[in-house]
Formats: C-alpha cells, sequence, structure tokens
C-alpha cells in the first residue's frame, strides 16, 4: 500500500475543486491545505484535514451530488466547517495571506466576496 502524501496531486485537485465553488467556497478548504502542509501541524490534525479534503474532493460521496444537487453541497460544507472550527487556532495570519494570495492568482477579478445577482 503507498502511503506517500502526494501535494502536488492533491493541489491540482483542489486547483479543479476551487473551479466549481468558487472563492468563498475555495477559501476554508486552502486554509486547511495549508495548516495541513504546515511542518508545525501535528500528525492527528494532519489527518483530520486530509479525511475532510478527500472527503470533499474526490468524487465519491456519501450524498451524490447528482440525485441531491443542494444536499450533496451543504454535506461538503459541513465537513469543512467543522474541520475549520477544529483547528481554527492554528490558522495563523500567515496562512490566511497565503491562501488569499493563491485566490487573488485564480480569480484575479474577483473581490473576496462574491456578489449574488
Amino acid at each position: 500500500m503507498n502511503t506517500n502524501f502526494n501535494a502536488s496531486q492533491l493541489w491540482d485537485t483542489i486547483k479543479d475543486y476551487a473551479k466549481k465553488v468558487g472563492r468563498v467556497g475555495a477559501r476554508p478548504v486552502l486554509l486547511l491545505y495549508f495548516v495541513m502542509t504546515d511542518e508545525n501541524t501535528s500528525r492527528s490534525v494532519k489527518l483530520t484535514i486530509g479525511s475532510a479534503l478527500a472527503y470533499v474532493v474526490l468524487p465519491v460521496n456519501l450524498i451524490s451530488l447528482k440525485k441531491h444537487p443542494l444536499t450533496g453541497w451543504v454535506d461538503e460544507a459541513a465537513a469543512i466547517a467543522m474541520v475549520v472550527d477544529k483547528v481554527k487556532k492554528q490558522i495563523t495570519p500567515e496562512i490566511e495571506r497565503k491562501a488569499d494570495e493563491v485566490l487573488d492568482k485564480w480569480f484575479p477579478g474577483d473581490t473576496p466576496f462574491e456578489v449574488v445577482k
């Protein structure tokens, strides 16, 4: 069994996910990614974050987006929100800055908050 972490592959998957959910939806995922890849983060927290990110970015879901679109997005958002709440003390200003810089590159014309018309 290959247990090696492939940060590059996860990064590409998160980038694809971000295109689907937009800047606001991608920000918590990026925050978690940067906490997970921080050398000061404990192994148990990394595993918790990795599990939540895998649930969100992998194509397998407990609630199918195709059958139940709204509910499918809600369960993903809940998974991320619960983990962000659990690790919020580890989300430093530096991690927030990194996430915002990536979002500025991925969504250059967007404001930090999307306007719904």
